[in-house]
């Protein structure tokens, strides 16, 4: 938001509130009381309980869809999360998604007429690429060493470009690219994750790479603080510390299995074909040189991270133990329309969701 904004009147758009992210995303708005209007975009159904979110299931981010949204809303904020991260889901919607579905957004953001002032974009360290010509640690005016190679890195610099491209044609509007490090947490299923909440996990054999983390809680907490700082620019967004994957793996309680370093996913195909490994080709990379990020300018906003790379990695590990030793997996949330509509618009209601009922 820019520093002239009526907090009072604050109205955001959630795009990918469908997902992971942009549902909790969307719920943490609900609870905030100087956010007047949350309206959430998604393909598909929320995946989380939400409250006061006005939620739109489109089929397709179209320009003209998007647009109409962002019109009739007159929101002033957009939390652009739905950018896909996880080319296991589908590598041909990467750029349907990423970059199509980006680019439409933009475009009904600068629309003439568009009430749109801030614009946060959740994005990925995956930008960096992970090579041996690496530096330590990447700052964010440095350029990846070399040409990206997977398909995700690809849209999501590919979609980067169209925002950068969109900050400088609309300088009204404040717009924040956060670039998170690998996610780690109880809700979140990654193919790293996924890993390492197995008996056994892929390595790659004569390396082991250092990795930083980002506990799930504070990605939501580093998007809602963005909004509020409404400080432009890209910004690095990873715990302190980084830790050897032996390390991490030991903490996890999961065995590494060493591959063949240039070779490994051709050896390791049997394994994720039944669903034993995770192994797409953006990570045998991180196995292989991993990956750090300078992420000074981002606390210089006044963030502050609840957990360091090595409390992220404990925590997630005690998740795990927890729900293995409950013996059943964790609970899901099954969005139901009708029942929506009940609670949100039925005078049989005695308190909807977006009211505070009255103290005794």
């Amino acid at each position: 938001m820019s520093g002239s904004a009526d907090r009072g009147s604050r109205r955001l758009l959630v795009t990918g509130a469908d997902t992971f992210w942009g549902g909790r995303v969307a719920q943490a708005f609900e609870a905030d009381p100087d956010v007047e209007v949350v309206v959430g975009i998604g393909a598909r159904d929320p995946s989380v309980p939400l409250e006061r979110t006005d939620f739109v299931r489109v089929s397709d981010h179209s320009y003209s869809t998007v647009q109409r949204i962002v019109s009739a809303t007159g929101v002033d904020t957009i939390v652009h999360t739905g950018v896909m991260v996880d080319s296991t889901l589908g590598s041909s919607r990467l750029h349907d998604v990423n970059v199509i579905g980006s680019l439409n957004l933009l475009a009904a953001a600068g629309a003439p007429g568009s009430t749109v002032r801030a614009l946060v974009v959740k994005s990925s360290g995956l930008v960096y690429g992970a090579t041996s010509r690496d530096p330590y640690a990447f700052g964010e005016t440095m350029t990846r060493a070399m040409p990206a190679r997977t398909p995700v890195e690809r849209s999501l610099l590919e979609a980067e470009a169209l925002v950068s491209d969109f900050a400088h044609n609309n300088p009204e509007v404040t717009v924040s690219v956060l670039r998170f490090a690998s996610v780690l947490g109880p809700d979140l299923s990654t193919p790293l994750s996924r890993n390492l909440s197995r008996r056994w996990s892929p390595s790659l054999f004569g390396y082991d790479p250092l990795l930083q983390f980002i506990e799930q809680g504070d990605v939501v907490r580093a998007l809602i603080h963005a909004v509020r700082s409404a400080t432009p620019g890209t910004f690095n967004v990873g715990a302190p510390g980084r830790v050897p994957l032996s390390e991490v793996a030991e903490i996890c309680g999961t065995r590494l299995v060493p591959l063949p370093p240039w070779k490994a996913e051709l050896v390791s195909a049997p394994f994720t074909r039944v669903g034993a490994f995770d192994l797409p080709p953006e990570l045998v990379m991180l196995l292989r040189y991993g990956r750090g990020m300078d992420t000074k300018r981002f606390a210089e906003t006044g963030f502050d991270y609840r957990f360091s790379s090595v409390e992220a990695i404990h925590a997630f590990a005690r998740a795990i133990r927890l729900r293995k030793g409950a013996g059943r997996p964790a609970e899901s949330y099954t969005y139901q329309e009708d029942l929506e509509h009940f609670l949100r618009h039925a005078n049989s209601v005695a308190h909807r969701a977006d009211e505070p009922s009255t103290p005794a």
